[in-house]
């Protein structure tokens, strides 16, 4: 450790000028303010304007795609361009039909009712969506057994918006009813570049051209990792009393983070670890992983495996995972730079 890497709290007498460390909120508000998924945004440009001119409510959303990409962003967007109200809740807080009827029934006209990870909900809440989404309809039944009647009454006009990372755990049915359907990829080093920059002049930061394209190599391809990393860079700056970041301050604080050339952080390579030294690399089972990780398997499906997959250091096999050679070549590389403990 060089004598620059030591925080001395004693000598931060303030925050540097140039930090505006009260800015918290750092979504795009349009269209044109949102960087990257290309295809998706000028889709949705079309679709809302359409809708504007039809004067119409926009038809029902689907956006699915790994976690962090900007879906409740796009749903924000998507709301202010219709000049809508946004209305948010979430599938795993629904837990009864009367709990999603109750949100149904009070929704005001126009408004967009975004529901994030949608494939949570319970598949007797998600009958209550069939006749609201198709016929803007709600059906109560009253009563029970022989006497029992159903009651139907309008809604006022909506859209929905489910985002979700698993658009294939969604009922057929559910899924069907979404007449536009658009899939989030991650992004590219070049978006990536211009969303960290873009984050940079809200937060008043002073960031070279060189320690933005660190930062957009090491974020997994996510604009959620990549404004988390800079916040967590612009820490260590801020203590250590610099007023701009470079290159060299990036990979610092990031080695600090323990965060590696490819963005893999320490639970990346203890998955990849688990498969090279107990299991010969594989294949093995996605619970055995969890089980020797101390972690619940959908959270390794969802938010771990997936990056690991689409850089190419896991495949997965109809007999379990398996660690790719190129996943054994970065574990033993990284290993050998920062020491087995990183």
């Amino acid at each position: 450790m060089t004598d620059q890497d030591h925080i001395v709290f004693s000598d931060l007498a303030r925050a540097p000028e140039s930090f505006d460390v009260e800015r918290t909120d750092l979504r795009p508000r349009t269209f044109d303010e949102y960087p990257g998924q290309e295809r998706v945004v000028e889709n949705l440009k079309i679709y809302t304007q359409a809708a504007r001119l039809r004067g119409k409510m926009l038809d029902h959303v689907l956006l699915h795609g790994p976690p962090g990409l900007g879906k409740t962003t796009l749903a924000g967007i998507i709301a202010q361009t219709m000049d809508c109200t946004l209305k948010i809740t979430s599938g795993p807080v629904i837990e009864r039909p009367a709990d999603l009827m109750g949100v149904l029934a009070n929704l005001e006209v126009n408004t967009v009712l975004f529901i994030d990870e949608i494939h949570r909900l319970p598949s007797h809440v998600e009958e209550v969506l069939y006749s609201a989404m198709e016929d803007g309809r709600l059906d109560v039944m009253i009563g029970q057994g022989p006497s029992a009647r159903s009651i139907s009454f309008d809604l006022k006009p909506f859209t929905l918006i489910g985002a979700t990372t698993r658009a294939g755990a969604l009922s057929a049915p559910l899924r069907d009813r979404f007449g536009i359907v658009e899939h989030l990829d991650y992004y590219s080093p070049e978006s990536l570049c211009l969303i960290i920059r873009r984050s940079a002049r809200l937060l008043n930061l002073q960031l070279n051209e060189d320690a933005a394209l660190v930062l957009a190599r090491r974020c997994r391809g996510t604009p959620r990792i990549a404004n988390m990393l800079l916040r967590r860079v612009m820490d260590f700056a801020l203590v250590q009393g610099k007023t701009e970041i470079d290159s060299e301050v990036a990979q610092r604080a990031l080695a600090r983070l323990g965060v590696d050339v490819r963005g893999l952080a320490r639970m990346d390579r203890e998955f990849m670890r688990v498969m090279r030294d107990r299991h010969e690399g594989g294949p093995v089972g996605l619970e055995a992983i969890a089980a020797a990780l101390h972690e619940e398997k959908t959270t390794l499906e969802d938010v771990y495996e997936p990056y690991l997959v689409s850089v190419g250091f896991v495949n997965r096999t109809p007999r379990g995972r398996q660690l790719s050679a190129a996943g054994r070549s970065h574990l033993t590389e990284t290993e050998q730079q920062f020491g087995s403990e990183f």
